[in-house]
């Protein structure tokens, strides 16, 4: 089972919303989206499309990105969503853990009567720590996420097996770069292998990553000297990678639509007798078409879109 960790932001909503409406059903996938924005609007949309689709997701009852930064402002609209409240069964409740917040964590799961609860811990939970002990063995938890980083705690590991929840693990693929033109430096890079060994030779439950996005929270800023597009794709029968895309004339941030057509014209060549999944066909496309340039918006939700559908594809 993947669970790709997501934030709830424009793009990579319409992501998670149109893979529910072609792929209906589906058990694979559950993303688990955190919210960005308190303007709920985009967010409740990919709400009642992925509830009416049936694409199981989990939802971050307190974020603390973007809008959320600050421990001020609050998540506090979700109870009031009336398509939320009455498909409990659809979706999961899940938590970002934090030693400040764990008393919060559990005043929720009381006052709302929680269940199939998900903790995520996006660093590595404190084994010595008793909080966050007593807030996974709460009877209404189902599910722990943990980043235990490159090297997994065989002690933890077994210690969160005992307990008899899902254990998932949570790794940062995706190897991002300050500048895109970087990204041209290692243009095939190495992104994950769990898909084929996370249950036979981790023992877990399912696995998480933050798809090709980087895992830092990034708002959007000004057009970009040079265009990335960045592909995962299954290399041989044990190791996916991703592979970048990168336009050649980037000396300055003008004509963003060449920039497309020099990026997206090395897609079709590279995937030549390769899997390709529905958006890399998509972008193959566009970068045949004058007006094919789609937005930068645009790029990333394929980007997502690719990889779902590569994973569904395993």
């Amino acid at each position: 089972m993947y669970y790709p960790y997501l934030r709830a932001k424009q793009y990579e909503l319409k992501a998670v919303r149109e893979f529910s409406e072609e792929y209906p059903e589906q058990e694979s996938i559950t993303p688990i989206l955190e919210p960005v924005k308190q303007q709920p609007s985009a967010l409740n949309l990919a709400i009642d499309e992925m509830i009416e689709n049936g694409l199981k997701f989990a939802l971050i009852l307190n974020p603390k990105d973007g809008d959320f930064k600050h421990a001020t402002v609050l998540f506090d609209t979700w109870y009031n969503n009336d398509t939320l409240m009455s498909h409990m069964d659809a979706w999961i409740p899940a938590f970002l853990y934090s030693q400040r917040g764990a008393e919060k964590i559990i005043s929720l799961i009381s006052e709302y009567h929680l269940t199939n609860v998900m903790i995520v811990f996006r660093s590595c939970m404190d084994i010595e720590d008793e909080m966050a002990w007593d807030i996974i063995n709460n009877p209404s938890v189902s599910y722990v996420v943990n980043s235990f980083g490159s090297t997994v705690s065989r002690r933890l590991k077994s210690k969160l097996k005992e307990t008899g929840r899902k254990i998932i693990r949570l790794d940062d693929c995706f190897k991002s770069k300050i500048r895109n033109a970087d990204y041209a430096l290692e243009v095939d890079e190495l992104f994950s292998e769990e898909p084929f060994f996370y249950k036979e030779e981790g023992n877990f439950d399912g696995y998480s990553d933050y798809t090709t996005l980087p895992s830092e929270y990034v708002e959007g800023g000004m057009l970009p000297y040079a265009l990335a597009i960045h592909l995962s794709y299954q290399k041989n029968e044990e190791q996916l990678y991703v592979h970048h895309f990168v336009s050649d004339s980037n000396e300055t941030n003008n004509d963003i639509r060449g920039k497309f057509r020099e990026a997206a014209r090395k897609i079709a060549p590279f995937y030549e007798g390769k899997m390709q999944t529905e958006a890399v066909r998509e972008l193959i496309e566009k970068a045949n078409d004058s007006e094919g340039y789609p937005g930068l918006g645009y790029l990333k939700k394929l980007s997502v879109k690719n990889h779902l559908q590569l994973i569904l594809s395993l």
